[in-house]
């Protein structure tokens, strides 16, 4: 059964970092689209670009809507986790899956150089989206009250994760609201 799918990011990435190491933690993904090089990866749609790296300014743009298969979320995963040192920072991945039935399922991935830095991306796209909403309802100092909330749950999950000594990850995934759409 084929889908489509569209992946959506700007992930920056660490000096020195050139476009065959990109290519290689990349690997994965182009096996499966069968290419060679990110250059060769085309969207489904005319007006993305699909993969680039702009290495003067060492930011990696990914905007590409394709066919794919039950098993490329898997492949994204283990392409974002090769991907994870090469980041000077951690972002979020947008991965959006169009239904047959004309609905979608969203997911933010967040990939980057460190367990810790993912985390705190995690911490601040929260803070925005709880933010955005509570603020159409309630004053600065509530919603300022809440943020504090999502804060302190924030420090003690991660609190929680040091003292199981889990293996650090460069990527995270997990399925976001259907209202929060990617826009370009």
């Amino acid at each position: 059964m084929r889908m489509e799918v569209h992946v959506h990011a700007s992930i920056p990435i660490l000096e020195g970092v050139s476009k065959p190491q990109i290519e290689s933690a990349l690997e994965a993904w182009l096996d499966y689209l069968d290419l060679d090089a990110i250059d060769e990866v085309k969207s489904l749609e005319p007006n993305e670009p699909g993969i680039q790296f702009d290495e003067p300014n060492r930011m990696l743009e990914l905007c590409w809507t394709g066919e794919i298969g039950r098993s490329f979320e898997q492949v994204l995963e283990r392409s974002l986790a090769l991907l994870g040192p090469y980041c000077e920072e951690a972002v979020e991945v947008d991965f959006t899956l169009y239904l047959d039935n004309g609905d979608d399922e969203s997911r933010l991935m967040f990939v980057g150089p460190t367990a810790q830095a993912i985390h705190e991306a995690q911490r601040r796209c929260m803070l925005e989206d709880v933010a955005a909403v509570l603020g159409r309802q309630f004053d600065k100092q509530r919603v300022d009250e809440a943020l504090g909330l999502v804060n302190d749950l924030f420090d003690r999950d991660w609190a929680e994760k040091k003292s199981q000594k889990k293996q650090e990850r460069a990527f995270e995934s997990y399925t976001v609201a259907p209202n929060r759409k990617n826009l370009h």
